[in-house]
This record gives C-alpha cells, sequence and structure tokens, in this order.
C-alpha cells in the first residue's frame, strides 16, 4: 500500500476517532500513551487497512475496555499470593529482557503451561494484566530510554511439553488470543518458535496457509532452542531460560532458578504483582474473588483455524493410538 493511501487511512480513522464520545476517547489515552497515530495504524493492519472496518473494531475494543473496566484492572490484585503463584506455575509467560533495539521480549511455555490451577476468569485477568503493564509502562519506558517510539514486542514460544492433550486447554488459550487479537493488536512484532516437536510441525504445516500473509511473516520457527539465532538480535542475558542451552531439559522450569522469567521470584514478576498491590492499597480496594472480564466473539477467520487445529490433533491422536494399539498421551 502506497504511503500517501496510508497517511490517507490513518487521516480518515483519526477523524472518525474525533466523533466519538468522551469515555472513549478516555480510554484511548491509556490505548495510545501519547502515540495515537501508531495506535490507530495498528487496527488498520489489523483490518487490511479497510478504515470503516478498523473504526467498528477500534470503538468495539474501546467500549469493551470501558464495559470491563480495563482502565482499572492494574488495581485489581489476585488474592492471595499463593493463588497468584500457582497461576504463574501454570499460566508461562514472562519478561526475560529486550533486543538491541530495545524492544522487550516477552517468552511463553506453550507447550507446557497447563492452566488448571485457577477460574479461567483469573487466567484472564492476569493475562490483560501483564498486557496493560507492557502497553503502559514498560513500553513507554522505553520509548523514553531509546528516544523513539517502541510500540510492539518480540514473543519466544517454547513448545517444550505440546502434547495431544493441549487440546484440554484449547477453550482457554482460544479465550486469551480473542481478546488479545481484538484489543491488542498487533502488538506482537515477531514470534520465534523454539524446541518445536513433531506435533506442532504437523499442526503448522496445516495452519500456515490459512494465516494472513502479515502474520506468517511474523512467525519464525528456529531449530532446536533457537539460542545462535536469538543472539543476532539479543543479548545473551535477555535469552529466555529456555533458549540458553540444547537439550539439557532447560525448559523443565524450575521456580527457585533465579532466570526463569515464569516465575513469581522473578524481577518483572515481583514488580507487577507488588505494583498492582500498591494501586489496590492506595484506593483501599483489595478484595479476594476474580475479575469477570467478557470475552469477545472470535473473529470467524480465527475461529476457522481454530477447528484446523483441533481436527489436526485428533488426526494425530487416532494415527498414535493406531501406531501403539494405545494412546500414550
Amino acid at each position: 500500500m502506497a504511503d500517501s493511501a496510508c497517511d490517507d487511512a490513518v487521516e480518515q480513522l483519526a477523524a472518525l476517532l474525533d466523533q466519538v464520545e468522551a469515555p472513549l476517547k478516555k480510554t484511548f489515552e491509556n490505548v495510545h500513551q501519547g502515540y495515537p497515530t501508531e495506535t490507530l495504524v495498528r487496527f488498520l493492519k489489523a483490518r487490511e487497512w479497510h478504515v470503516n472496518k478498523a473504526q467498528k473494531m477500534l470503538v468495539d475494543s474501546l467500549n469493551w475496555r470501558i464495559q470491563n473496566e480495563i482502565d482499572s484492572i492494574l488495581e485489581k490484585p489476585i488474592i492471595p499470593v499463593d493463588l497468584y503463584r500457582s497461576i504463574r506455575d501454570t499460566q508461562l509467560v514472562g519478561l526475560s529482557g529486550y533486543s538491541k533495539e530495545g524492544i522487550p521480549v516477552f517468552a511463553v511455555g506453550v507447550g507446557l503451561s497447563t492452566y488448571d490451577k485457577a477460574s479461567v476468569n483469573y487466567y484472564v485477568q492476569s493475562h490483560i494484566q501483564i498486557n496493560e503493564y507492557r502497553d503502559r509502562f514498560i513500553l513507554p519506558t522505553v520509548t523514553k530510554k531509546y528516544g523513539k517510539p517502541i510500540t510492539t514486542c518480540i514473543k519466544v514460544l517454547d513448545m517444550t511439553g505440546l502434547k495431544l492433550s493441549a487440546l484440554n486447554q484449547m477453550k482457554i488459550v482460544t479465550a486469551i488470543s480473542t481478546v488479545d487479537d481484538l484489543n491488542y493488536p498487533e502488538k506482537t512484532e515477531m514470534y520465534y518458535i523454539v524446541n518445536a516437536p513433531y506435533i506442532f510441525s504437523a499442526c503448522w504445516k496445516v495452519v500456515k496457509p490459512l494465516l494472513q500473509e502479515r502474520t506468517r511473516k511474523k512467525v519464525h520457527v528456529l531449530r532446536g532452542c533457537g539460542k545462535d539465532e536469538l543472539l543476532k538480535i539479543m543479548d545473551y542475558s535477555s535469552l529466555p531460560h529456555f533458549c540458553r542451552w540444547e537439550g539439557s531439559g532447560a525448559s523443565k522450569h524450575a521456580s527457585n532458578d533465579p532466570d526463569d522469567c515464569f516465575s513469581l521470584d522473578h524481577p518483572f514478576h515481583k514488580e507487577l504483582y507488588n505494583f498492582i498491590q500498591e494501586q489496590a492499597l492506595n484506593l483501599e480496594l483489595i478484595k479476594q474473588g476474580s475479575l469477570h472480564v467478557k470475552i469477545p466473539e472470535q473473529d470467524p477467520e480465527d475461529a476457522k483455524i481454530v477447528e484446523v487445529i483441533e481436527a489436526e490433533f485428533h488426526k494425530l491422536g487416532v494415527e498414535k493410538k493406531s501406531a501403539n494399539g494405545v494412546d500414550k498421551d
């Protein structure tokens, strides 16, 4: 798309956004953090530069923020701390460091996340809190440090331990990815897949053709733990712990490992949890119970991809049974 056409689309979307009510404009400030143009571009990219579709997506997202009180989600800690620790042990995600250009690097333990120690609501709440902390504090801090807008992150996805039983977590994973796709579009600059077992490769083969070209270009499947490739874009200290040693079972997270960025004892999670508790104490808001965030309606194209993944998992399961005579998964 030509630059002039892109600029026109941004101008049109900005003009449409000018017409929305004051509460939507207010929550938009929390979204753009001083960089409205970059934010409009993200929503336009997510809708292939169709201005009206991007406007609907953005307005729906702003309404979702208001209806679910997303602007105050960083004032609502998940308590007691033992519950939060069990969420961190089963929803493996953390900030491992920064790329050489200052882009935050988030590590995600896809294969070993079990999501089995709390309700879906708690996992969704925790995920959104990480998103909001990233967008409102981490990205503005690196933007200031590097003197240029940094509005995206890099994700390193560890597939160690991915099994056919992952289908059991499909519902919660789909809920979280729907929240991201519709309310935090184009926030990930690159996805690096590491430690990919056969099951991932088989699924990727059928899913890849269904993805938008811009999404396909973002996904890089690396050999083994991906260490050599990742060291081209980040220092060793920013490598996720599961990328540091090839084939040594390093992905098996141990909560007493100081470099394990999934653990509540890691500086990032400590800082985030303490921040949310402080906000709540200031407002005398601490109360138990999860936040019920409404999951937006899934995009039909994304729903189709989920169906394909489920079908592929079932197919692999049948093949495995017939090969073994029993299902060992």
